[in-house]
C-alpha cells in the first residue's frame, strides 16, 4: 500500500488512527499496541502477502538472538557471546543477499566462467534492506548491553511501525521504544495531529506534483531515447536529481507526518542536502539515518579515524563501497559507491593540507559531483549512463530553440545548432524549464520541511497552506506511482 493512494489516505490511515486511539481511550493499551502491529503487517502484506512470513521469521529470529545477547551476562551460557552475534548478523545478511543479490552474483559467475547457471528471478521483498539494517543495529546494541529487555510485542512494533517500515527512516530502538511506552502518547494530541497533517501534505505535494513530473523527463532521457544532445542530457540528469530528492524526501515527510498522528517522532532524514558545501556535508544531510548506520555500525567498528590516515582512508572507501552495494545489485551502484568513497578521501586529504575554497565554488563542485554521480545511480545499464554522460560533456552537440536563432545567430560559428526538436528526446519544452528552475529555487532558497515544522503554529495560514497542498495533490492523483527507494 502506498502513502500516495486513495485507499491509504481515505481508508487505512483514518481507520487505523481511530481504532488505535479508541482502544487506548478504553485503557486497552496492550491490545492497542497489538492492533498497531497487526495494521502495520496488513499494510506490508497489501503489496505481496507471500513475503509476510519472511518478515515474521526475521523478527522472531532477531528478537530471540537479541534477547539472548542482552541477558548473556545474567545467565551462564555455553557458547561465546561474539559467536552468537556473528550468527545473527550472518543470518540477516544471508537473507538480504539471497533475495537481493543472488541473480547479480549468478550473472557475474556466468560471465566470468562462461557458464549458464539459470537466474532465480526473485522479486525483492519490500523493505528488506531497511528492516535488515534496523535489526542488525539492534543485535549489535544488544551485544553491547545497550538495549533493555523488551517483550516481543514491543519489538514487533519497533520493526513494523508502518510509517517507517517500507523505506525508512532507519530508526534506532533507543529513539522508538521509549516513545511507544509513554502514556501521554496514548492520548490524541491535537497539536501533533495538525503538525502531522501539515508535514504530510508537504510530502504528498512533493511526490505527486514535483517528483512525478520530473520522472517523465528522467525516464525518457535514461530509458527511452537512444541519443541526447547537450541540453537534453543535462536536463535529463537534473530531472533525475530533482525527482530523487523530492520523491525520497517527500516519502520521509509523509512518514514523519503520519507518525506524528500517533504521537511518535521519527528522526529527520533530510536537511537540504543540495545546499551542501562538501561531500561530507552532503552525507550529513542526505538520508541521514543511513549515514548514521554506516558510521556507527561499519565505519567506527572498522577503526574509524583512530588507526592512522591510510587506515582512515580505507575505512571511508569501504564504508561507501558497502553503501553503494546496499542500494542495489549492480555494477553501477558499486561504481557510485566507489566514486563517493574516493570523493570523501580527496576531501579529507584537502582538509589535512589546510586548503580552503570559496563557498560558492565549494557548493558548485559538490552539487555537480552529486548530479553527475546520480547518473550511475539511476542508469539501469552501463550504456544508459554512458549515453547521458556523453551528451552532458559533448559541447559539439548543442541545440537551442529555433526562435532564438535571430538574436543568437553568432553562436552558430561555435557549433551551436538551432531547431524545433531541441528537447524532443526527453519529451520536454520551454515550460519544462520553468519546472526545473522553479524547483531549483525551491531547493536552494526556501526553508525545508524540518525548518517549517520547527516554527509551525496552527493558524489560518498554515491550515490554508496544508489544505491547498493536500487538495491539489489529491486532484492530481490520477495514477499511483511507487517511491524510488522501494526498489532499494
Amino acid at each position: 500500500m502506498l502513502f500516495n493512494s486513495y485507499e491509504f489516505i481515505f481508508l487505512f490511515l483514518p481507520i487505523t488512527f481511530f481504532i488505535y486511539f479508541y482502544l487506548n481511550q478504553k485503557r486497552l493499551t496492550e491490545i492497542g499496541k497489538g492492533f498497531l502491529v497487526f495494521a502495520s503487517l496488513f499494510f506490508y502484506s497489501w503489496w505481496n502477502v507471500a513475503y509476510l512470513p519472511l518478515i515474521l521469521v526475521s523478527m522472531l529470529f532477531n528478537y530471540a538472538v537479541g534477547h539472548q545477547l542482552s541477558t548473556y551476562e545474567k545467565t551462564k551460557k555455553s557458547y561465546p557471546k561474539k559467536g552468537l552475534l556473528t550468527v545473527g548478523i550472518i543470518f540477516n545478511l544471508a537473507l538480504l543477499g539471497y533475495f537481493k543479490y543472488s541473480d547479480f552474483f549468478i550473472s557475474n559467475i556466468n560471465y566470468i566462467a562462461n557458464t549458464e547457471i539459470p537466474l532465480l528471478h526473485l522479486a525483492l521483498p519490500l523493505a528488506i534492506s531497511f528492516y535488515t539494517f534496523q535489526q542488525i543495529s539492534y543485535l549489535v546494541d544488544s551485544y553491547k548491553t545497550e538495549t533493555k529487555e523488551y517483550d516481543f510485542l514491543n519489538y514487533a512494533l519497533f520493526v513494523t511501525f508502518f510509517p517507517q517500515l517500507i523505506a525508512g527512516p532507519i530508526v534506532h530502538h533507543s529513539e522508538m521504544m521509549p516513545q511507544f511506552a509513554k502514556l501521554r502518547n496514548k492520548v490524541k494530541n491535537y497539536h501533533h495531529i495538525a503538525l502531522g497533517l501539515f508535514v504530510f501534505s508537504i510530502g504528498l505535494f512533493k511526490k505527486i506534483m514535483i517528483a512525478d513530473t520530473f520522472s517523465v523527463w528522467a525516464n525518457n532521457g535514461f530509458d527511452v531515447s537512444e541519443t541526447l544532445n547537450f541540453i537534453e542530457a543535462w536536463f535529463t540528469s537534473l530531472s533525475y536529481t530533482l525527482q530523487l530528492y523530492f520523491d525520497f524526501s517527500g516519502y520521509t515527510d509523509m512518514a514523519i507526518g503520519i507518525a506524528l498522528l500517533f504521537n511518535i517522532k521519527l528522526p529527520i532524514n533530510f536537511n537540504s542536502p543540495y545546499k551542501a558545501l562538501s561531500i561530507q556535508d552532503f552525507w550529513r544531510r542526505w538520508h541521514m539515518t543511513l549515514s548514521r548506520f554506516l558510521k556507527d555500525y561499519i565505519y567506527i567498528p572498522l577503526g574509524g579515524n583512530r588507526k592512522g590516515e591510510p587506515r582512515t582512508y580505507f575505512n571511508l572507501f569501504l564504508t561507501f563501497l558497502l553503501g553503494g552495494i546496499w542500494h542495489g545489485a549492480g555494477w553501477t551502484f558499486v561504481f557510485w559507491g566507489v566514486l563517493h568513497g574516493v570523493a570523501l578521501i580527496i576531501q579529507r586529504g584537502w582538509q589535512k593540507l589546510g586548503f580552503k575554497m570559496h563557498t560558492f565554488l565549494a557548493w558548485f563542485i559538490t552539487f555537480n559531483f552529486i548530479n553527475i554521480t546520480w547518473v550511475f545511480f539511476r542508469a539501469k545499464e552501463w550504456d544508459d549512463a554512458i549515453k547521458v554522460l556523453h551528451g552532458m560533456f559533448n559541447i559539439n552537440n548543442i541545440v537551442i530553440p529555433e526562435a532564438l536563432s535571430k538574436k543568437l545567430i553568432f553562436l552558430h560559428q561555435y557549433g551551436v545548432e538551432f531547431g524545433s526538436s531541441w528537447l524532443h528526446n526527453v519529451g520536454a519544452g520551454l515550460s519544462s524549464f520553468a519546472w526545473l528552475f522553479g524547483s531549483l529555487i525551491l531547493v536552494f532558497f526556501f526553508k525545508n520541511s524540518n525548518e517549517l515544522a520547527k516554527t509551525f503554529k496552527l493558524n489560518y495560514k498554515t491550515a490554508l497552506f496544508s489544505a491547498i497542498a493536500f487538495i491539489i495533490s489529491i486532484l492530481s492523483l490520477n495514477k499511483v506511482s511507487e517511491f524510488l527507494y522501494f526498489n532499494f
